[in-house]
């Protein structure tokens, strides 16, 4: 394949890489949006393959280890439960970083073989820069993405591991890594032992810069790395010449890097407030929470039937809690029958509820919940007061008044959906201890709050068959 014809192709694989971003971002073209995502690798991979001159031995080996690794994603893609896809979307940045660190060591030990070599056999300063930085940014990403996949799924806790002059530590690897990417392009390449000593580096700066970020901001991490990843890749375009590279990495770590806006301006909260230490951890809930002598009222699911039965307007809100008993269906039934009725149904989504950015779609999307049904923060939170009950299922955190009321609360100024205006609030949940970020909910001691404590789809179970 000519040269031309190649640049012709990534073009092409480019234009279905933005297609397949503009379709992600809306539930209805989500599908569409992910086959042209696939279309777009499938004419990159093919279109490098051609161009390249690898002989037949070459293209068996790649085929076999797109096989291999087509069938280990396609398995796991298949297995993973939808609580669990924060961890699997972190697990894979993680590969994606080791593969940028493991392509920029290739190319710097064969530049030949990548055809980017100068007229000595060797790289040019501007390649070996460019080579520096993605094996920074791969290696902060591999070792970050694993600590956050780990925090995800409770290998390690959630809480911020901090301690004193770990900003200045940080500081301190970052410019070392500068010094050695400085002393590889002096050395014109020939210092391999510099590229090692990065790479080291930046494993050790990608933990260290997680573990201080608590359980509450995991959805910016999630974005943060997907950003991460995308420049790594960006980066190793560059060095490599590859067209089709620098474009995905490009629009991977702008994407994820407005993500990550979108995310921190949800939370109120500043981007760099997240990456030097961010605040929420794991807490442990008790069933026997200390009240403090406040009022709780708890109800059962036959007095929650009774209520939304004859409610004119229900706006549901799910959290975490609804993701992990895994009651979306449960609760799809429950809004179901509730239309029966004639009550009018709608769905309330927080930018930052769950584990990742738009965990919640995902599940009422496998639910097959109306996408008309369902509104963000911004679009519905006038509702709530004209609303007759707020049906919040699990989502602790992102529905707590202190953010507004209380301005010593560690949340406050974060916006929240303010379920409180409605003329009464159900709160499902396990028990009354705090959320993932560790701040107690006032929500569950409020006059029109009642609360519905139990396993989040067996209590919208009984709520179905009481409506019955």
């Amino acid at each position: 394949m000519t040269p031309n014809f190649a640049a012709l192709f990534y073009l092409g694989s480019g234009i279905l890489f933005i297609l397949a971003l503009r379709g992600l971002s809306n539930p209805e073209t989500a599908r569409q949006g992910n086959y042209f995502g696939m279309a777009g690798m499938a004419i990159a991979i093919t279109t490098t393959l051609l161009l390249l001159d690898i002989g037949f031995t070459g293209f068996i080996v790649i085929a076999g280890a797109i096989a291999v690794g087509g069938t280990i994603g396609a398995v796991i893609a298949r297995r993973i439960a939808m609580t669990a896809m924060p961890q699997l979307v972190a697990g894979f940045h993680s590969l994606v970083g080791l593969c940028a660190v493991l392509v920029a060591a290739a190319a710097l030990y064969a530049p030949t073989a990548f055809g980017i070599a100068d007229e000595m056999g060797g790289l040019k300063a501007l390649s070996l820069i460019e080579l520096g930085i993605g094996t920074a940014i791969g290696a902060i990403t591999f070792s970050g993405s694993v600590i956050a996949f780990m925090k995800l799924q409770g290998i390690m806790s959630g809480a911020p591991l901090v301690f004193k002059g770990q900003h200045w530590l940080n500081l301190g690897l970052g410019i070392a890594c500068a010094v050695f990417i400085a002393f590889l392009v002096a050395s014109g390449g020939d210092a391999k032992a510099a590229f090692w000593i990065i790479a080291v580096l930046a494993l050790v700066l990608g933990v260290l810069l997680i573990v201080p970020i608590g359980g509450a901001d995991m959805p910016v991490v999630v974005s943060m790395l997907n950003s991460y990843s995308g420049w790594a890749a960006a980066a190793l375009g560059f060095t490599l010449e590859n067209t089709a590279l620098l474009v995905t990495g490009a629009l991977v770590g702008s994407s994820g890097a407005i993500l990550s806006y979108i995310m921190c301006k949800g939370m109120n909260r500043s981007f760099i407030s997240v990456i030097l230490g961010g605040f929420g951890g794991e807490s442990v809930a008790s069933a026997a929470a200390d009240t403090g002598g406040r009022i709780v009222k708890q109800g059962s699911a036959d007095d929650a039937a009774f209520i939304l039965k004859n409610a004119g307007k229900v706006i549901i809100v799910p959290g975490y809690g609804m993701a992990v008993a895994q009651a979306q269906h449960a609760l799809k039934e429950m809004g179901d029958a509730l239309k029966a009725e004639g009550v009018d149904v709608s769905y309330a989504i927080h930018p930052v509820a769950g584990r990742m950015p738009g965990h919640m779609n995902v599940l009422l999307a496998e639910a097959q919940v109306p996408y008309d049904e369902v509104f963000e923060l911004e679009d519905i939170n006038s509702s709530f007061s004209q609303a007759d009950v707020a049906f919040v299922i699990g989502a602790n955190d992102v529905t707590n008044p202190a953010a507004e009321d209380d301005p010593s609360s560690p949340i406050y100024g974060m916006p929240v959906l303010q379920v409180w205006k409605a003329g009464t609030v159900m709160f499902i949940k396990r028990s009354l201890g705090s959320g993932y970020a560790g701040v107690e909910n006032p929500l569950f001691f409020r006059d029109n709050t009642l609360m519905l404590l139990g396993d989040a789809k067996k209590m919208t179970e009984s709520i179905v068959k009481g409506m019955h």
